[in-house]
């Protein structure tokens, strides 16, 4: 059965003049320049108010039609010196262009403006693109957006519909420039913001709808899946959708019992699993007697994974269930150093979270409006990630990592101290104590009372030393200790 491919980039595209920045003031000054030299007495304020049609049309009710083109040349001669340093970027361009970033986007700009003056503009104001296209209209623009693989088009006038409609992408309309709500609507555009400041939260809610779209069409060509669900955010969400796209009968949540997964993780991650309506499987898992794993370089999440998945896909094929998918979401795949991954993959498990593009942040604010209560759960890795890579894997480490993080739980607990992130790191015979750096300079200060006996239970738990790590909670720590250890031990 063929399946979707992984989620294609984003790529926005902006129009510039009156949807990025305001041209108005640059405009006005270079048609003044203009008929100074011609002795044409521009109506400047009548032409200034609805930029975006190109110069020539601007230019053609005033002058003989032979004289257009050498005076649309003279005009852009005249912008550089008269219209780029008055002209401001618009309220809200900077964060649209850096919310297209923080999804990991690429931001084309595509403009009726000669492209030496565009590029100008952008570098005046700051803005980085990645690609400027100038001197296209109307649907001439759709060329450009399919060609940069633009999926969303925004613009100010009713020809940027015409080209975002004509390129397949989705329009979107600001109304800083001379057309209304009623004329952009009219002309067939998706959507309608009062100008670029809400167009991030606009972008954050419409990646959030098209990838859970797109992970629902993913898990409904499926037909069955079997969950490898830790009882975290990603697998939780992951376990719902399915619910929700092919039904809890046709759905089966896998959870691998051994001595890497917390007591404290079990039961709540069995009780969601069971309000969904899912069977609980939970089969033990033997990573101790893999002997890479126990040896804990730098490849150990590999092992654990080929231990669990050896374990979960026989188990697939007893019950007919067609795919074993993990939680893996897009940060994952970008984060570069994931073993787990190669192992999941090479036994042909399955990631419709990341093949979706959804994010961690996407996958919280999925399951918070489906009221999922790991919407924000800390992250909760394996026991074995506390263990410092080299140090080999125990059971006993093991146990005595849980022990030392449950006693620092039930002290902070005690004081009415909340911290929502926690690690005790085994660095061998010493333990390192992360907890959210805020409290670091608060009730868990150096020498503070509470920061001793918190240690104090640490070394009881089984450690000859312990110590409060004085960044705090780092996610990841030991890749990053592996990567250079002369700075983070």
């Amino acid at each position: 059965m063929s399946s979707p491919g992984p989620a294609l980039p984003l790529v926005v595209g902006f129009d510039l003049d009156l949807t990025l920045i305001d041209t108005v003031p640059g405009f006005r000054s270079v048609l003044l320049a203009l008929g100074a030299e011609l002795g044409v007495d521009f109506p400047v304020e009548e032409m200034t108010s609805k930029l975006g049609p190109p110069l020539d049309l601007l230019l053609a009710p005033y002058l003989p039609a032979e004289q257009i083109a050498a005076v649309g040349d003279r005009f852009r001669a005249l912008y550089p010196e008269h219209a780029v340093a008055s002209v401001p970027a618009l309220p809200g361009a900077h964060e649209s262009i850096a919310a297209v970033r923080r999804h990991g986007g690429r931001v084309v700009v595509v403009t009726g403006k000669y492209a030496p003056n565009a590029q100008l503009h952008l570098d005046h104001v700051g803005f980085e693109v990645d690609h400027l296209e100038g001197w296209v209209w109307g649907v001439g623009k759709a060329d450009a957006l399919v060609r940069e693989g633009a999926s969303i088009y925004v613009g100010d006038h009713i020809h940027d519909v015409e080209g975002a409609l004509a390129a397949g992408v989705t329009s979107v309309s600001v109304l800083t420039g001379g057309c209304t709500r009623e004329e952009l609507e009219e002309a067939g555009t998706h959507v309608v913001l009062d100008d670029l400041g809400a167009f991030p939260a606009w972008l954050d809610d419409h990646l959030l709808s098209l990838r859970l779209a797109a992970l629902e069409a993913d898990l409904v060509a499926r037909g069955s899946v079997l969950v490898a669900y830790s009882g975290g955010a990603d697998s939780a969400l992951l376990l719902a959708a399915a619910v929700r796209a092919l039904g809890a009968d046709r759905v089966v949540a896998a959870t691998g019992y051994s001595h890497s997964l917390p007591q404290v993780e079990r039961d709540p991650a069995r009780e969601l699993a069971e309000s969904l309506g899912v069977q609980v499987l939970t089969p033990e898992t033997h990573e101790l007697d893999r002997e890479g794993y126990r040896a804990n370089d730098g490849d150990r999440c590999f092992f654990c994974k080929a231990e669990l998945l050896d374990t979960l896909v026989p188990i697939a094929a007893e019950r007919g269930i067609a795919y074993v998918a993990t939680g893996t979401n897009a940060d994952d795949l970008a984060a570069g150093f994931r073993p787990g991954i190669r192992a999941a993959a090479e036994r042909s498990a399955i990631t419709p979270l990341a093949d979706a593009g959804l994010t961690k942040d996407q996958i919280r604010e999925a399951s918070r409006r489906w009221g999922l209560p790991t919407w924000d759960k800390p992250a909760a890795a394996c026991l074995s990630s506390r263990i410092a890579y080299g140090v080999e894997v125990t059971s006993h480490r093991l146990a005595r990592v849980e022990r030392a993080e449950a006693a620092v739980r039930a002290v902070l607990a005690a004081a009415g101290v909340v911290t929502h992130d926690l690690r005790v790191r085994d660095l061998g015979d010493a333990a390192s104590v992360e907890v959210d750096a805020v409290l670091l300079s608060g009730v868990l200060a150096p020498d503070a009372a509470l920061g001793v006996q918190l240690l104090d239970e640490v070394r009881a738990a089984g450690f000859a030393t312990a110590s409060l790590a004085p960044q705090g909670f780092r996610s990841g720590a030991m890749n990053l200790r592996l990567a250079d250890p002369e700075r983070w031990r």
